[in-house]
């Protein structure tokens, strides 16, 4: 760049001077705060996208202040404008937008946008800028293909992270290009918005087999289909969650880590992304059977509802969050044709809310160090700490009591020949509870409960304890 140069540098808002999209951005925040904003999103749109843009510009509530920018692109900004020229933010972002943007940030000698009537993209854009600033009278920074009608009119081009097949087509339309890659190019960002990681909790279609000591070849192909649908259908969840939750991990000190609060998955992605997840784990539940897709169909239903508007209720929250667990036992049972005996769902109702709470907890707990006064997009506060820990804590020790009532039942000689030893999972179940609950109390748990359980050594002895007292509860003579 030579920063003698008097001529303006415009610059595109979405995808350039912004690692996101400003329309998506206020799509999903306008749907997270009301979910009846889908549908009038759909009406708005029938008098153009300009005027979509407003309407969700009028509906959405976004802080631009923790907006994932591009800190290179900002610093060429700058350092054009130290240079002696002028700077323009120019995009088809609502104009309401790009001037809080420009307000933020302080770069810009002057901001248009999108007004309710006309797109300022493309061919547009490009026509406003040469009557404005006359052919090659200005410099474009952009990232899309629809810049190259604006680059073609442009003194010098500058493209951001561009493909190689529109860096070619830029250098064919321009007469001076200059090329930004200010990230690198990695599916390890699409890999992190999946959270594989949470799969572990899927591991739970196995348990019907597990406790019903049913370890045929087709019960353990079910289980394992059921596995895979789940977890499609569940990443596809976490993917729409994370868009709908971007204003609250932003304000998170870890969750604004998260691909798409980060920026390094574009929103744009985001949509496609779940819808494929959703029709890969639909598919494959087909196989197991219509009462198996049902279950997937219910799993999904009540995991939006929960994104939607339950997350932010009280109580109502962590029972839903057991339940979610729960149904992952329910959907093994109903993949495998098992029936689920009272005791197993009577204790993974209370065990579960158990954990739910303890990540409400956790949350709690994290707020109060930072000295927030609630818990990002949930309906807790700081004060009620004491009470989420006795829900935690009280639960998790109900459960405790139904495997012991579950010992001491004549149901239990059908499976164990030696049920005595069952009374040791109950003692590890007791220290465990009381020791995740600790746990949180001291804000050492940073991940949810199950995820943190497989990366605690402590937690994992506790695991392979219980299966320890229950092989031998199993096999051992009486």
């Amino acid at each position: 760049m030579d920063d003698t140069t008097r001529e303006t540098l415009a610059v595109d808002l979405d995808g350039t001077l912004l690692r996101s999209d400003m329309l998506h951005e206020s799509f999903w925040s306008a749907v997270s705060r009301d979910w009846r904003n889908l549908v009038r999103a759909g009406l708005a749109l029938r008098a153009g996208r300009a005027a979509l843009k407003r309407d969700l510009a009028a509906r959405a509530e976004i802080d631009v202040a923790a907006l994932p920018y591009d800190p290179e692109v900002i610093a060429y900004v700058a350092a054009w404008r130290a240079g002696g020229g002028r700077t323009a933010l120019v995009t088809a972002s609502d104009s309401a937008f790009a001037q809080a943007v420009a307000d933020h940030l302080g770069l810009f000698d002057e901001v248009h946008g999108s007004d309710g009537a006309d797109n300022l993209k493309g061919g547009r854009k490009a026509a406003f800028l040469r009557d404005r600033f006359g052919v090659s009278g200005y410099s474009y920074m952009g990232d899309a293909a629809a810049d190259l009608p604006v680059w073609a009119g442009a003194a010098t081009a500058v493209t951001v992270n561009a493909p190689d097949g529109l860096r070619r087509a830029a250098e064919r339309v321009a007469g001076r290009v200059e090329h930004l890659e200010t990230v690198k190019r990695s599916i390890r960002p699409y890999l992190r918005a999946l959270r594989p990681h949470q799969w572990l909790k899927n591991l739970l279609v196995f348990l019907p087999l597990l406790a019903g000591h049913r370890f045929d070849a087709a019960g353990a192909v079910a289980a394992v289909m059921a596995f895979v649908s789940f977890s499609f259908v569940a990443s596809g969840v976490y993917v729409l969650n994370d868009l709908l939750d971007l204003a609250a991990d932003r304000a998170h000190p870890r969750k604004r880590l998260r691909p798409f609060a980060a920026g390094s998955v574009p929103i744009a992605h985001g949509g496609a992304m779940a819808a494929a997840l959703l029709g890969l784990g639909a598919t494959v539940a087909a196989f197991l059977g219509p009462a198996f897709l049902g279950v997937m169909l219910g799993y999904f239903v009540l995991t939006s509802a929960y994104s939607l508007y339950i997350k932010r209720r009280i109580v109502i929250d962590i029972c839903v969050l057991a339940f979610l667990y729960t149904i992952r036992i329910v959907a093994g049972g109903v993949a495998t044709g098992i029936d689920l005996s009272v005791w197993l769902v009577a204790f993974s109702i209370f065990v579960f809310l158990s954990l739910a709470a303890v990540k409400r907890q956790a949350e709690l707990v994290d707020s109060a160090r930072r000295g927030a006064l609630t818990a990002s997009g949930r309906g807790y506060v700081v004060d009620d700490l004491p009470i989420v820990a006795m829900i935690a804590i009280g639960s998790g020790y109900v459960s405790v009591m139904v495997m012991a009532l579950y010992v001491t039942s004549p149901a239990v000689t059908v499976l164990y020949r030696s049920p005595a030893f069952l009374w040791a999972i109950c003692g590890v179940l007791l220290y465990w509870i009381t020791n995740m609950v600790m746990v949180a109390h001291r804000g050492e748990m940073h991940d949810d409960p199950v995820v943190h359980a497989a990366k605690d050594p402590v937690s994992r002895l506790c695991f392979l304890l219980i299966v320890a007292f229950g092989v031998l509860a199993a096999v051992w003579p009486p």
